[in-house]
């Protein structure tokens, strides 16, 4: 086994791989007319599915709302500028959560919420 794929259902997939190509300067490797999408994260890949596509796939789930509290679940972007990619995720509409704050062991983190109200992390790499 190994790690494919993390799967977010959205409303709008469009809109959502606009989103991240904007906030997080990830680009799209595949978009479906069916309501799927894949963007280019390496090995794993980051994708989203339309709540209508996802709803056929699965029994039954949550969907996530930017209004509500975010699902159990986060997203995480490993970057070398924590602060300088918190701000241009806020400038293209991510919602801050977080501001760039130390963690105990050496680690700077931040939070925003996407539009869809996903959890996303900005972080810099664990040091070693």
């Amino acid at each position: 086994m190994k790690f494919g794929y993390t799967i977010l259902y959205v409303n709008d997939v469009e809109k959502t791989v606009e989103f991240y190509e904007s906030a997080f300067g990830l680009k799209r490797v595949f978009v479906h007319e069916s309501g799927y999408a894949e963007m280019d994260t390496g090995a794993t890949k980051l994708a989203f599915a339309s709540i209508e596509l996802a709803a056929s796939n699965v029994v039954s789930f949550v969907p996530a709302t930017p209004g509500g509290p975010p699902p159990a679940v986060e997203v995480a972007f490993v970057t070398d500028d924590v602060a300088k990619a918190f701000s241009v995720a806020v400038e293209a509409g991510g919602v801050p959560v977080s501001a760039p704050k130390q963690k105990p062991w050496g680690q700077t983190v931040a939070y925003v919420r996407d539009l869809n109200g996903f959890l996303v992390e900005l972080c810099t790499a664990i040091p070693a």
